[in-house]
Parts: C-alpha cells; sequence; structure tokens
C-alpha cells in the first residue's frame, strides 16, 4: 500500500522538477512552498543546485524552514552578499520561483496594483521590485495556490510588472527567444509557455481534477496535448526529504487541500 500524500506536497514535488535542468545556477523560492521545491530538488533531481540562507552564505544543505533546535547548525560554504547575488542576476545563472497575484496569456506578471487605474488602484501591492530586471535575466517559474480567471486573467495583467512573451513590451534590444518562463505550478495542473508562438501550455493534471476544471479557471486559451499525462505524484524518499525541510509542516497553510492520494 503506498505512502498518503496533500496536495502541498504533490505540488513541491512537481515544482522541485523545474529546477532539474539548471546545473550549477543559484535557486531562488519565494514563499514556502515555492523554496521546498527548490530545497528537494537540491536534495535529489540537481545536487549541483546552489541556495542561499536568505541571508549572506551559501549552503551545501538546505535550512529546514521554521524555528530550529538550539543545537541545529547551518551547513554554511561560503559568503554571499549581494554583490555575488547579483553577479548571478544579470549573468543568467539563476532561476527564481515566484508567485505573482496575476499572470496573462503572454506570462506578464502583476505583484504590483489591482484595479484598470493604476493611479488609482483598487489594492496596492508591493511594487515590481525586481521583477523587470529578474524577466529579462534569467529563467523563472510560478507557484500558484489557488487556479482561478483572477490569478489567470483574460488580457493582460492590471498592471504588468514582468517582461512575457509580449512583442509590443519587449526592452529595446531584447527578444522572445531571451525570455525563459519555465514552468507554472497551480493546485490544479502544471503549465508552460511550450505552445505554438509562445501559447500557455498544459503540461499535466493533477490527479482527480479535470480539463473542463482548468479551462474553465482560466481567463485564456490553453494549448492542450494529447494525449495529456496526469502529474507524476511524490515518492516516499521525497515525502521524507520534504518532512525532514519542513518538520513544522507549514506547507499544510499554504493551500486548501482536496487531494490525498498514494505515494508509490
Amino acid at each position: 500500500m503506498g505512502v498518503e500524500f496533500t496536495l502541498a506536497e504533490l505540488c513541491i514535488a512537481s515544482a522541485s522538477q523545474a529546477f532539474e535542468e539548471d546545473g550549477e545556477s543559484l535557486a531562488t523560492g519565494i514563499g514556502i512552498i515555492p523554496r521546498l521545491a527548490a530545497s528537494l530538488a537540491m536534495k535529489t533531481c540537481n545536487r549541483d543546485l546552489m541556495m542561499t540562507d536568505s541571508e549572506s552564505f551559501m549552503l551545501s544543505e538546505p535550512n529546514p524552514i521554521g524555528s530550529r533546535d538550539a543545537n541545529f547548525i547551518q551547513a554554511n560554504e561560503s559568503w554571499m552578499g549581494f554583490s555575488r547575488i547579483f553577479d548571478n542576476v544579470w549573468s543568467g545563472r539563476r532561476h527564481a520561483m515566484v508567485g505573482p497575484s496575476q499572470i496573462d496569456r503572454f506570462g506578464q506578471t502583476n505583484i504590483s496594483a489591482l484595479g484598470e487605474d493604476y493611479r488609482q488602484p483598487k489594492v496596492m501591492m508591493l511594487g515590481s521590485r525586481g521583477f523587470p530586471g529578474n524577466s529579462i535575466s534569467h529563467r523563472n517559474s510560478f507557484f500558484c495556490p489557488a487556479h482561478t480567471k483572477r490569478v489567470f486573467v483574460t488580457g493582460e495583467c492590471d498592471f504588468v510588472s514582468s517582461v512575457g512573451y509580449n512583442p509590443s513590451r519587449l526592452p529595446r534590444g531584447h527578444s522572445l527567444e531571451e525570455i525563459d518562463i519555465h514552468r507554472i505550478v497551480t493546485n490544479l495542473c502544471v503549465m508552460d509557455f511550450g505552445g505554438p508562438d509562445y501559447q500557455p501550455r498544459l503540461r499535466s493534471l493533477h490527479p482527480g481534477v479535470s480539463l473542463e476544471t482548468v479551462i474553465e479557471n482560466t481567463g485564456f486559451e490553453l494549448f492542450v496535448p494529447d494525449p495529456l499525462p496526469e502529474t507524476i505524484v511524490p515518492t516516499g524518499l521525497q515525502l521524507d526529504i520534504i518532512a525532514s525541510l519542513d518538520p513544522h509542516n507549514l506547507r499544510a497553510s499554504q493551500i486548501k487541500d482536496d487531494l490525498r492520494g498514494s505515494a508509490n
């Protein structure tokens, strides 16, 4: 009999595969599930992956999240201040997994403001922060815990915070081929921009999720391959590593869990 897994654990395992082919790149997971995904990748499918402690040190082993025992020792390997972080950013040797509030059909994102008039927004958020530079400099992926049309919007985002596959918004001197939006993991499915002319494409459906449910909750047309696979479920080893990286089960609070399944 298999080991039971949660939707959060399925998303962590699936998101970890986004880092598999990065080699010796700097992984930045913003949020609990993206951070656990990058940590899991470092422990399994990409041992060359680099991570920081979110302060100023490189780690040879990812830190668990949450409070730690008094005798916990960080596996600091070298110093990595902000100047070295930006060396990785500008050189393209980084992969960030972030959680935008809106994503449109071009892969443009919004973390700045909600509402049709950005001068008088209904909701003011973070501002664009590092998104413009990140989106033209290195690989980016997204994690969205609630797959709805409020996130995957019709038309463009209310405020475009990052560059996507929209020719009319490309910065001077850049091409569509330089943009690298690698993976989108949600509570329903996994997607990328591998369809014709960078059309959003479904890669897999999570167990028990129908294609109709994804289409109904997406504000733009998706390219659907045939056959359409089911998302690979986490293994028992992956679940053990996730539990060790998140001993306080903070992952459970990050996503509404209506899925229970069995791992191999």
